[in-house]
């Protein structure tokens, strides 16, 4: 069996950078309009939006309440699609949680199973015994969750944002998932595509269903330049009995994907901001009106009160559905997935840094019909972590 180890590391700086708090050589690039009116574009925006309450960094009882979330046995299945929401390909998954230590020096240590494929070689009428490959991955611990990981977690809520600086981890998976024992020995697999080797943003949302212990765990994969390479979702339920692996329902294509989601939205959202933006909290009450006109003119109305005070917001976001997706007039795209799911992010990430305007990357998952769960996590624009934001609402 395979087994190999990563680590998540906090920022990986390009050989040729000379300023140690700019971790990506993006390409200058134009303004990306944001269509959440929450999130403001700039340092002081950010610290002086909506009436706030201090929060500090993840305590110990939160550090406890996020591994009780994580422990146990998970079986799931890894979906990775390109950044149309067309699906490449589907692995199975096993993922083993447990933590060790006390207080303060309290560790979770993961490990992942990735299913191996057949070999091309197996006797024909017999049986062969699934191969799994083992990935040790680096422990989460106190230090962690605040310096390298930078974990957001909403414990009421059952969720939580973290981003990582490279994908490497994925690459393994998919290049062991792909080829396993029958690997050529080929630099990448032939005919996949696979995360950029090089510095890049890697930001994980994970939601746990409402309805069942089920979560899933998504992944917005971008490379230096500013561009998504591709979309991965670990849809898992957590538990030892026999093997039975969860998977995205619904795979029709096209324009029905978004049919879900369409009417008008009732909610609340939570956002906490990082330390280096003050570690505050804000909430707000949101009204969501999702559209779609004969021209197939998909249009969002986005309004929101903040904190219980008189400040209402309102942002009016147009675009057009093409296969899978949804291209939003201010270079931002939804990608479709089946399930019941979306991931956003903008077209061009870069095009946001050259004028220091703020993004955001968006995962929502509609598990039953009339109820949804979405997180947001935003960025400035030298790739810091700004917030994460929660929103739970239900179609009325």
């Amino acid at each position: 069996m395979a087994s190999i180890s990563y680590s998540y590391v906090s920022f990986l700086y390009p050989s040729n950078s000379l300023n140690p708090n700019k971790p990506f050589a993006f390409l200058p690039k134009l303004p990306n309009p944001n269509p959440f009116p929450s999130f403001r574009s700039s340092k002081l925006g950010a610290a002086n939006s909506a009436p706030v309450q201090e929060e500090h960094h993840m305590s110990i009882d939160d550090l406890y309440r996020f591994f009780d979330l994580n422990l146990g046995k998970w079986t799931g299945s890894f979906h990775q699609f390109d950044g149309s929401g067309n699906l490449l390909q589907k692995i199975n998954t096993r993922l083993s949680a447990s933590s060790y230590g006390e207080d303060e020096l309290i560790s979770l240590i993961q490990t992942l199973y990735i299913e191996q494929p057949q070999s091309s070689t197996s006797i024909s009428g017999h049986d062969e015994e699934a191969e799994w490959a083992e990935y040790k991955i680096k422990e989460t611990n106190m230090f962690t969750v605040d310096k390298n990981q930078q974990i957001c977690f909403f414990p009421k809520e059952r969720a939580f944002s973290l981003r990582y600086q490279t994908a490497g981890m994925l690459e393994t998976v998919l290049r062991q998932g792909v080829l396993g024992e029958d690997d050529t020995g080929d630099e990448s697999p032939k005919n996949l595509k696979l995360p950029s080797r090089s510095p890049s943003i890697v930001c994980e949302n994970c939601l746990y269903s409402q309805e069942k212990d089920r979560r899933a765990r998504a992944f917005h994969i971008m490379d230096p330049r500013g561009f998504v390479d591709m979309l991965v979702i670990f849809l898992e339920d957590r538990g030892d009995r026999p093997l039975v692996y969860p998977s995205l329902g619904n795979m029709m294509d096209g324009q029905d994907r978004i049919l879900p989601f369409l009417g008008k939205w009732e909610g609340h959202s939570v956002t906490k901001r990082s330390g280096v933006y003050g570690s505050t909290r804000a909430e707000a009450d949101t009204v969501v009106l999702l559209e779609m006109d004969d021209k197939h003119k998909f249009i969002q109305d986005v309004t929101s009160l903040h904190g219980g005070q008189d400040v209402r917001t309102n942002v009016r976001w147009t675009g057009t559905i093409s296969n899978n997706s949804v291209e939003f007039e201010g270079a931002y795209q939804l990608a479709l997935l089946p399930g019941g799911m979306y991931m956003g992010y903008p077209s061009d990430i870069a095009k946001s840094v050259a004028e220091s305007k703020s993004f955001h990357l968006e995962f929502c998952w509609l598990e039953a019909p009339g109820k949804r769960q979405r997180l947001v996590r935003t960025y400035d624009a030298e790739g810091l972590v700004v917030s994460s934001t929660y929103f739970s609402e239900v179609r009325v």
